[in-house]
């Protein structure tokens, strides 16, 4: 499916479409015996795309239906490194919008639940378990009694930075075809489709109760 966003001109300094295109000759081609043996390939699903909606545009639909993969797929790279740290992705989420915040690494479980996309109710359950887990403390604000803070450990703080470290290592490998220009212009122009849709969607910040 493609969506169409009402046109508004972002500009990106030195940004050349000419660069772009060049960037794509140089990745390598997917292989289709690494692709989901159940999932047809971009190619296949676009043709059947057009068999029913003639009106297609399949330059479009491929560079959509490529990101669409491509994020499901780093998600699930992402998800199995945080398993091997012990850690869910919602709980990384947490951790991540502590880490955010600078230090001392402290907000409110509203604030948290508002930023994360989630009921108050979710918020809580899931702090509860990452408190169990030593990856927060969560303490009535001695300021306003009534407030509770919920802060980020020296553990919690320590399993950030090895997801971190672990996440960096899977970024490199992915962008290893692309010199310092290249990964610059993709930066640039995903940044300009992210701000279209941020302009379009202005409230799909968060959304991640799926993840609790």
């Amino acid at each position: 499916m493609t969506l169409k966003f009402e046109a508004k001109e972002y500009t990106t300094k030195n940004f050349n479409a000419n660069d772009f295109r060049a960037i794509l000759r140089r990745m390598p081609e997917p292989s289709d015996a690494a692709a989901d043996a159940n999932e047809p390939s971009l190619e296949e699903q676009i043709a059947a795309y057009q068999r029913e909606f003639q009106d297609l545009d399949p330059q479009v639909e491929k560079v959509v239906s490529a990101l669409q993969r491509l994020n499901r797929r780093m998600n699930v790279a992402y998800g199995r490194q945080t398993a091997t740290l012990g850690l869910s992705n919602a709980e990384w989420e947490v951790l991540k919008a502590l880490v955010l915040s600078g230090a001392p690494y402290r907000m409110g479980p509203g604030e948290l639940a508002k930023h994360l996309g989630l009921t108050p109710a979710a918020m809580t359950h899931r702090i509860d378990r990452m408190a169990n887990e030593g990856l927060v403390t969560r303490e009535r604000d001695e300021a306003n009694r009534v407030r509770v803070i919920v802060e980020l450990t020296h553990e919690g703080r320590e399993k950030w930075r090895e997801a971190m470290r672990l996440a960096s290592a899977f970024e490199e490998d992915l962008l290893q075809d692309l010199d310092g220009d290249e990964r610059r212009i993709l930066g640039e122009v995903l940044t300009r489709l992210l701000r279209r849709v941020e302009d379009a969607q202005p409230d799909a910040e968060g959304r991640l109760s799926d993840l609790a």
